[in-house]
């Protein structure tokens, strides 16, 4: 956001606090679940788009229905002749897409499992420019109505959030999915954190913010504390691989040691000097999410 941009919109929330908190809340809530335009891509984006438009074209597309509009699942199946290990559902961060997962899906893809790719609602190949962890499990729920049950879901970043609140059954009126182990990569582990660090940069106010949490509550069914990664992963149990490096910028450390404070069957390995985006492509941490999924029995990691 350009800085003279963002001044205005810190003076326009600042002053609005004092005269209308319900509607400074309802604005801030409706600007944090804007997406950019997916046309809109920078130089390096359209050049990551167009080296994976071959591997892209190995997929089969799936378009599907949602109540807030329609999804693209892109399904990588193994190669030909070989007997299928399971299907692997992938979810990207926010401002990604399915391109920018082709190095984990293609570890997953090798090791014979089928890869289900969800674009999240206002990404990729997906309609709508707003998302939400609403429409976005919502989006995944139904990714498992045509491809579950799932042998793993994994996330990066935000999209890691989407998955362990899928799995947790977070949103009232969703089922949790189901899956038997989850890998989380470069995920936040806290919504109330997010909206926290989203509210410090435009100045929006404590009692605009209260007005954003009811936002939150009327459309999940549940109040904004209860997002949290640790509270979800300890109810839903399952098997759990947090990976994080420690010099992430983006998503801070915290939120994996928040993760691994759940209970003994979440592991946490640290892949550290790796960042917020290279720790997708990096082989070693690829081998290390193939292994955990397709392991029998919870790997001790170091």
């Amino acid at each position: 956001m350009a800085s003279f941009g963002l001044k205005v919109i810190r003076g326009v929330f600042g002053a609005a606090e004092h005269v209308a908190p319900r509607l400074s809340g309802r604005a801030a809530f409706e600007l944090f679940c804007r997406t950019p335009s997916v046309k809109a891509l920078s130089d390096g984006e359209k050049r990551a788009v167009d080296r994976a438009a071959g591997f892209m074209a190995e997929a089969r597309h799936h378009r599907l229905k949602t109540k807030a509009g329609c999804v693209m699942v892109h399904e990588f199946r193994p190669e030909p002749g070989r007997a299928s290990a399971g299907t692997v559902l992938v979810i990207h961060g926010w401002r990604s897409r399915t391109e920018y997962m082709r190095a984990l899906i293609e570890g997953f893809r090798n090791a014979g499992y089928r890869v289900a790719s969800l674009d999240l609602p206002g990404h990729g190949q997906s309609l709508g420019r707003h998302l939400n962890m609403v429409n976005a499990v919502e989006a995944a729920s139904v990714a498992s109505d045509w491809f579950g049950p799932f042998k793993a879901i994994v996330g990066h970043s935000f999209g890691g959030a989407v998955a362990a609140n899928a799995i947790a059954g977070s949103i009232k009126g969703i089922q949790p999915v189901a899956a038997e182990r989850l890998v989380l990569v470069a995920a936040p582990s806290s919504l109330p954190a997010i909206f926290a660090d989203f509210s410090r940069m435009l100045n929006v106010g404590p009692r605009s913010q209260v007005s954003m949490a009811d936002q939150v509550k009327r459309l999940s069914g549940r109040p904004l504390n209860e997002f949290t990664g640790d509270r979800q992963l300890a109810e839903a149990s399952v098997p759990t691989l947090v990976i994080h490096a420690s010099d992430d910028r983006e998503v801070s450390a915290d939120h994996a040691t928040r993760y691994a404070g759940a209970g003994s069957h979440v592991r946490l390995h640290w892949a550290d000097g790796l960042g917020h985006r290279r720790i997708l492509a990096d082989k070693g941490v690829i081998e290390r999410a193939v292994t955990f999924v397709g392991s029998e029995r919870e790997p001790i990691l170091h």
